[in-house]
């Protein structure tokens, strides 16, 4: 146990995040530096519980509750506040490929079901996640280690985001040739083109493929496999496929005048924007630009708050980030009991920017949008909507329209943050894989195999849009599932 009565003795903390007001200005990350006595501080508060929560990795009421990469957190708490960094890293990379990405995008499920919770604040454990990795890069501890031996078997991986990388780095651990292919220009999937920049910085991503590069992982990028690249083709040439290209099939706002200019997918324009932040001329007229625009962002989850917080630093002359859903409640409620996540009401860092440069959360709750208006020249101009109460009927709940709450919102720009669908179908019809009803590729958890042999498939593809954590548990489990495949055993974990 770090300390027995740390969790009695220390008060959680965060360390301070760059002014607000500042960090609008650009996209560096927000955080700054924390002492590291205060960080084994905080390591002294987990309790090492006799069951510990925090890395069940379950679903509960449809929600994560636990790490699902089962993150040995009580362990590595006790070796940080010992001070023994390096063998804090050692129990964290034997769980987790990415430490540094879940790090700084995960909501942390393991927070929201810290024993520490029930009564008090919950460990700080994605801080330390963070900062261990982060010490292993400076110190010097993450060098190459390429496989002492070879099987000789070749696995090409289809898709460069969280699952398809955790994939590759497994497999090529197990000492099989892995190729990834991505149809983008650059390694990273959704951690390169859909985070922006001041959450997770692209050169943390470009380091740690980089360091797979180093090990042996070949990338090749501009491919676009099923069109450039036959499907036939890669099955001839490789011992084993795996799919992990993604939920990339947006959800879109079937409302009048939805076809008008200055309406956009939220991923068009977080991708514009941080290809423009890297400086990538041949792609400048994607860019989409807020500046001196009044902006609608519909859509209140994480995609839209990056999106309020990549239209602030444009430079947009107003803002507002429409929810469907109530205004989630200040404390948990009887129905949402730990270790559940808690759907309690969270100021992010796009809102809280948004307050300090335009004076107001952007956010309105329970709104739902029934139009967009357009001028002469077919440029979007403003977003109708009405207030909606949501209620149970037959079991189910629904809401319906409040008369006399119709609102008229003034837009230059409309962006849609609604999350995605699926799997494009290009993909699984070229290999010929099963889909189920919701179009996503058919394969059973925990086997990854698809109905074609030697195909498998993890991450968004198979589950549908979820968490980084779970893109990486899932590419761990398919690369397990392919060396057994290829070898008729595994000692993958």
């Amino acid at each position: 146990m770090s300390k027995p009565t740390g969790f009695m003795e220390y008060a959680r903390e965060l360390p301070p995040d760059r002014q607000p007001h500042v960090r609008a200005l650009d996209y560096l990350e927000m955080h700054l530096d924390f002492p590291e006595v205060r960080l084994q501080e905080q390591a002294a508060r987990c309790m090492s519980c006799g069951i510990p929560f925090c890395h069940t990795g379950t679903l509960l009421n449809g929600m994560a509750s636990g790490c699902p990469l089962h993150n040995l957190i009580p362990e590595w708490n006790q070796m940080v506040y010992r001070g023994l960094w390096r063998e804090a890293l050692k129990r964290l990379l034997r769980t987790n490929n990415f430490p540094e990405f879940t790090g700084r995008v995960c909501p942390a499920p393991c927070e929201g079901s810290c024993t520490l919770s029930l009564n008090e604040e919950a460990v700080t454990v994605k801080q330390i996640e963070c900062t261990i990795i982060e010490r292993g890069f400076t110190e010097g501890w993450m060098r190459p280690e390429p496989p002492v031996l070879r099987t000789g078997k070749r696995v090409a991986v289809v898709g460069s985001g969280p699952s398809g990388l955790a994939c590759a780095d497994q497999l090529n651990k197990a000492g099989h040739w892995v190729t990834v292919f991505e149809r983008a220009d650059r390694i990273g999937g959704l951690l390169m083109y859909g985070i922006p920049n001041m959450k997770l910085d692209k050169r943390v991503v470009e380091r740690r493929i980089d360091l797979m590069a180093a090990e042996g992982v070949q990338f090749v990028t501009g491919t676009e496999v099923g069109k450039r690249l036959p499907a036939a083709g890669l099955q001839a040439e490789f011992d084993a496929v795996v799919l992990t290209a993604g939920a990339t099939r947006p959800r879109d706002l079937p409302v009048e005048g939805r076809h008008l200019q200055g309406i956009h997918l939220a991923i068009d324009f977080l991708s514009a924007d941080t290809r423009s932040l890297l400086g990538d001329p041949a792609r400048a007229g994607d860019w989409i630009s807020a500046r001196y625009k009044e902006v609608v962002v519909i859509g209140g989850g994480d995609t839209g708050t990056d999106c309020v917080a990549a239209a602030l630093r444009h430079g947009c002359t107003d803002l507002a980030q429409f929810e469907i859903l109530p205004r989630p409640p200040d404390h948990r409620q009887p129905d949402n009991p730990w270790p559940e996540w808690p759907r309690t009401y969270r100021l992010d860092y796009g809102q809280e920017e948004a307050i300090a440069l335009l004076g107001r959360d952007p956010r309105e709750y329970g709104i739902l949008t029934r139009r967009c208006v357009g001028d002469e020249a077919g440029r979007v101009r403003e977003v109708h909507t009405v207030r909606v109460a949501w209620e149970q009927v037959d079991g189910r709940r629904t809401f319906r329209e409040i008369p006399g709450t119709e609102q008229r919102w003034p837009a230059r720009l409309v962006l849609l943050a609604l999350g995605f669908l699926g799997p494009e179908d290009t993909l699984p019809a070229a290999f010929g894989v099963e889909q189920d009803a919701r179009s996503n590729v058919a394969a059973e958890y925990g086997r990854f195999a698809t109905n074609v042999p030697g195909i498998f498939c993890a991450g968004d593809m198979r589950r549908g849009q979820s968490l980084v954590v779970w893109a990486i548990d899932e590419g761990r489990g398919a690369a397990r599932e392919c060396d057994r495949y290829l070898m008729g055993g595994t000692e993958l974990a």
